[in-house]
């Protein structure tokens, strides 16, 4: 079930900090989470004969618009232009929120992330997902795992590898973070759902999570 409350409060928090300054903006590139995981599971699953990580993509992508346009719809008063699905292309941003979705097989929505930071002169992101931190490993794996608060993109890439494979969970994907790096962007890693954390965050402030870069 879609958390409705949830998305109310995040709402709430994200425009309490656009309203203390009327030149603030920010972009939502919206990812295609549990649901676009479980329908690429599925579909290895029901396939007959060989798969496709490029069809796996699409279904992943799909599941990214889908959620794209819940976020849309929720700040339509605030959003002008339509759902961003190619983050390379020339387009408006007119309002205060842009949101954005998956984009094309080979480049997950951290990726266009990056694409659009470097667009519209941003030099930080924010990466929410269902982890505070970056492990020195993977914590489901390895036990010896140990959480760190800031990590140099050499580093970050030697801990998550350097394959993108469609549906992978990492805390920021591979492609994406060469892409930063080249850049000299930095990337904060927080907890998607500690509202309170984000809006410490979103204003600089000493917050739980990773910084790379």
């Amino acid at each position: 079930a879609v958390d409705t409350e949830f998305l109310k409060n995040f709402r709430r928090t994200t425009l309490d900090y656009l309203a203390e300054d009327g030149r603030r903006r920010l972009i939502f590139v919206v990812g295609g989470g549990g649901p676009a995981r479980r329908y690429q599971a599925a579909y290895r699953e029901a396939a007959e004969g060989p798969v496709s990580d490029a069809a796996a993509d699409w279904i992943g992508i799909a599941a990214t618009r889908l959620n794209g346009e819940l976020v849309r719809g929720i700040f339509a008063d605030e959003c002008g232009e339509a759902l961003v699905t190619d983050p390379s292309a020339e387009g408006d941003f007119t309002g205060r929120v842009l949101v954005a979705a998956g984009w094309k097989p080979g480049f997950s929505s951290d990726f266009d992330a990056v694409l659009l930071a470097q667009r519209f002169g941003a030099r930080e992101v924010i990466n929410l997902s269902n982890i505070s931190k970056v492990y020195t490993a993977d914590p489901n794996k390895d036990s010896g795992a140990m959480p760190v608060e800031r990590v140099g993109w050499a580093d970050f890439l030697a801990i998550i590898g350097e394959d993108w494979v469609p549906g992978r969970n990492v805390p920021f994907d591979p492609v994406a973070a060469r892409r930063a790096r080249d850049l000299g962007m930095r990337v904060f890693v927080a907890a998607g759902r500690d509202l309170e954390n984000l809006a410490v965050l979103l204003r600089g402030g000493d917050f739980t999570g990773t910084v790379i870069g």
